[in-house]
């Protein structure tokens, strides 16, 4: 049975406090999945200008549905956004894509709706690799050729490993920011590993193998945030 994660959105503070406009979008997305025979574990709901990227609800709807291997969807295809930056941002993310009011769209529409700006992107990359091929032919030296990256010392070596465990490190907060202020106050409550493992699971938040949560999961998670 397919899963989806739902994002809602309205412009206004307003519209957010009155629920208009947020009661037809809920109700588009619960009759598309019941349509489908899919499963609605969670709804992010944001209230933010179509013309801004910087969504944290969609952030969480993004992440929840990445690590649960869903599908995220919206009920009208123009409560996501004309932004660019916003689109490649969902395209990126590697999470599935639906619209309750146009069942046909997946990740390859974003792309075309993309392609404007993707194409002049492009362009900017194939100039830049222009740019450096003539430099290489002028005898120019770049990445492994350059002296200072040959015969790396014992020492060098040892932060190339340290670097590469933070980056690891710093890809888990990643991947979990969305849960952690929960997870916290959940802890701060009194609530056991197992409790907290418990609710996450009921929330239909999988750990970024797709598997469900359990007590020493949940432990690492805050233990690394230093909660």
């Amino acid at each position: 049975m397919a899963a989806f994660i739902g994002y809602l959105r309205v412009s206004t503070k307003g519209q957010g406090e009155s629920g208009l406009g947020l009661e037809a979008q809920r109700a588009a997305l619960e009759a598309h999945v019941r349509q489908v025979g899919g499963t609605l574990p969670m709804v992010y709901v944001e209230v933010e200008s179509g013309k801004r990227a910087d969504r944290p609800e969609l952030a969480k709807a993004i992440a929840h549905a990445k690590r649960s291997k869903a599908t995220l969807c919206v009920a009208k295809l123009d409560r996501l956004s004309r932004n660019v930056e916003f689109l490649a941002r969902v395209m990126n993310s590697g999470c599935e894509f639906a619209a309750a009011d146009m069942p046909a769209a997946n990740r390859f529409m974003l792309h075309v709706m993309a392609a404007v700006a993707e194409h002049e992107a492009k362009a900017i990359s194939d100039r830049t690799k222009s740019a450096l091929a003539a430099y290489k032919a002028r005898g120019g030296k770049l990445g492994a050729h350059l002296p200072q990256c040959r015969n790396l010392t014992h020492e060098a070596q040892q932060k190339g490993a340290k670097r590469a465990g933070l980056a690891v490190a710093k890809a888990a907060s990643e991947a979990y920011a969305d849960l952690l202020p929960a997870m916290a106050e959940w802890r701060a409550a009194g609530e056991t590993l197992k409790q907290i493992a418990e609710l996450l699971n009921a929330e239909g938040h999988t750990t970024r193998r797709g598997k469900p949560w359990n007590p020493v999961q949940v432990a690492r998670v805050l233990e690394r945030e230093g909660c």
